[in-house]
């Protein structure tokens, strides 16, 4: 076996060990969050359902900005500007534009109570 071959696997065998390394690190790491999730120490989310008037096609034809305002409602379902913008990190006016935009084409109602206007999910449009 000449010298250059010889360096050439040892250099394999050292980044095999490190891979090893690293796969029983992320092994360890997994084990404690399912332990977590097993003995009920970290929350899970209820998974959002998506049926009726929107249901994940009409989400996926919907632009980004769109697509971004409709989930947030989807998860809220009822809403003023102001909660759906701190959640998704926008300003208020431009969410406000958003959920005005995503009612008239129908997936929202609003409703006021005093003087804010609130965005309701229309019924069927979450599961």
């Amino acid at each position: 076996m000449t010298e250059q071959r010889r360096r050439f696997e040892l250099l394999i065998l050292d980044e095999l060990r490190k891979m090893n390394e690293k796969l029983d690190r992320m092994i360890k790491i997994n084990e404690g969050i399912l332990r977590g999730l097993l003995e009920n120490r970290i929350p899970v989310e209820e998974p959002l359902k998506f049926e009726g008037a929107l249901d994940v096609m009409t989400l996926l034809t919907l632009p980004g900005n769109l697509r971004k305002t409709a989930m947030v409602m989807c998860k809220l379902t009822e809403a003023t500007a102001q909660d759906v913008a701190s959640e998704t990190g926008r300003k208020r006016a431009v969410e406000s534009a958003l959920l005005n935009e995503l009612a008239s084409m129908g997936y929202l109602a609003k409703k006021r109570q005093g003087r804010r206007m609130y965005f309701v999910l229309k019924e069927g449009a979450r599961g």
